[in-house]
Order: C-alpha cells, then structure tokens, then sequence
C-alpha cells in the first residue's frame, strides 16, 4: 500500500511539477528505494548534488501536498460529472468556443510528451486555432485518471474512415470549470487508452 501510495504521489508531482534532475532522483531514490550514489551514477554528478535535487523535489511535494499525499477522490462530484460532460458535448459537436468557456480565467494546459505549455484563455485559445481542425471530427469517452475526470478522444482525420485513438485528456476542475488541462499526445497519449480497457480504434456499430 505505501509503494502504490508513493508510486501515485510521485507520478502526479513529478510529471507536472518537477523539473528533470528532481523528477529522476525523486523517482529512483524515494520510490525505487535507489540510494544517492547509485542515483548519481546514473545520472551523472556527485552524490551531494543528487541529494540537494532530492531535498528540492521532497520541498515541492510538501508544500504542494502538505497532508503527504494528494487528495483522493473516489468518486466524481456532481459538479465534476457536468463539467466532464459539458467538456465531452464541446468535443463531440467540434465547438471550440464551448470547449474554451470551460476553462477558467488562469487555466494551464500542456501536452506530455510534447514541452509546450500555455496558460490563460486567450493563450490556449491561440494554440487550438491552430490545430483544431487538422482531423474532421471527435469522439469522447469518460474515464478517470490520477483520481481525476478524464476523457480519451478519439478522431478521425479528413479522407479517413476510422476513429483512432488520438489523446487522453485528464481534467483538473475548480469552481465548475478547468483549473488545469493535461493532454497526453502522441504517441504516448494512444498507447495508453490500453490501460484504460479501451480499444484503438473507435468501434462502429454492426449495420
């Protein structure tokens, strides 16, 4: 219990809070159970170094998470379910506008494995001007992830006929909106709907 405990911790901190030296050390010194000189072996560097990462990293967690760990969420709220399906209507019917009315003023999104980052309306308005319709339309299916909404969506590009698995979005709400939008890209976004029990390809049903 307290390996997947620190397992989830870690995953969720380390992939969006921490920078790279402090993720890895993070990683393989408090959840592998690695020890600072193996760490620095591996990373390259002295032992002090990984150590003062490490301490780094330990600081973040503690003022991000000062109960230890993040808080779970077994159940969406009724807010949480409107708010996904609101996301999911926006996505299905194409709407950008809908899709950017639920973002609250400070939103942040970014796209792993991709380095982009945006934040605010107008800035995250601006990227998907861009990209919106580089496919010809949208599926969405709910899930959950991290103890948080999510959707994985499925699209189908122009000329094609098969919806393909195309992203995970996993949803940060506050206050009825989104707070924080974590879009997990190719290719690791469609390699991941398998852990979710979804299929790659959107299936059609039998005429």
């Amino acid at each position: 219990y307290e390996t997947r405990e620190a397992v989830r911790l870690a995953f969720v901190a380390a992939i969006q809070l921490l920078p790279p030296r402090q993720r890895a050390a993070l990683l393989l010194c408090d959840v592998l159970g690695w020890s600072a000189q193996e760490t620095a072996q591996l990373l390259g560097g002295s032992t002090a170094s990984v150590n003062s990462a490490l301490q780094r990293a330990r600081a973040t967690l503690a003022k991000r998470y000062p109960t230890g760990r993040p808080v779970q969420r077994s159940q969406p709220s009724r807010d949480e379910s409107v708010l996904l399906e609101r996301y999911i209507r926006a996505w299905q019917a194409a709407n950008l506008d809908g899709f950017i009315e639920l973002l609250r003023d400070g939103a942040t999104y970014h796209m792993p494995p991709w380095r982009d980052w945006y934040q605010g309306r107008p800035a995250i308005r601006g990227f998907f001007d861009t990209v919106w319709d580089n496919f010809a339309g949208y599926r969405a299916v709910a899930t959950r992830a991290n103890g948080q909404p999510a959707v994985a969506i499925y699209a189908r590009r122009h000329q094609e006929p098969e919806w393909r698995a195309q992203s995970l979005h996993v949803i940060e709400p506050a206050d009825g909106g989104i707070a924080s939008l974590t879009v997990y890209v190719g290719p690791l976004g469609p390699d991941l709907f398998a852990a979710f029990g979804l299929p790659p390809v959107w299936p059609e049903p039998e005429a």
